[in-house]
């Protein structure tokens, strides 16, 4: 999940660091994962990491893996995506991949034209084993 694009020159000092353990990190991280990362750092309180994650989230440059109460820094090169983002979540190491599908993003628009449902935001989420779990 991890990715290497750089990051905004805008963030605070505690967002930069709650950026960077979820870049540096190959899973998602909870919040308290976060914390125990970054206590070195200076971040002593839970609600330091969840301010951070509120922007970073609110940028899009994090996501939360609503199943996992886990967060993923955005795989996009971009970091802004906010159309319709899905997440391949391998229940056999954890490991998590992002994409994106405009094909499903189109119909699930036109869906909610059709029944006058006012989408605000989209994450899929799907379940399974990856390739290399598949083969164990």
């Amino acid at each position: 999940m991890a990715h290497s694009h750089a990051a905004p020159t805008d963030l605070t000092r505690n967002q930069g660091l709650v950026l960077g353990a979820l870049t540096g990190s190959s899973a998602p991280l909870s919040a308290y994962d976060i914390l125990d990362r970054l206590r070195e750092d200076g971040l002593r309180a839970p609600l330091q990491v969840y301010r951070a994650l509120d922007k970073l989230v609110e940028r899009g440059l994090a996501h939360r893996l609503e199943s996992l109460n886990a967060f993923v820094a955005c795989a996009d090169e971009h970091c802004h995506r906010k159309g319709l983002i899905a997440f391949a979540i391998c229940e056999g190491c954890g490991k998590v991949d992002e994409f994106a599908d405009p094909v499903i993003e189109n119909r699930l628009g036109e869906w909610a034209g059709k029944t006058g449902f006012k989408v605000e935001r989209t994450t899929m989420e799907i379940r399974g084993r990856c390739e290399a779990c598949v083969g164990v």
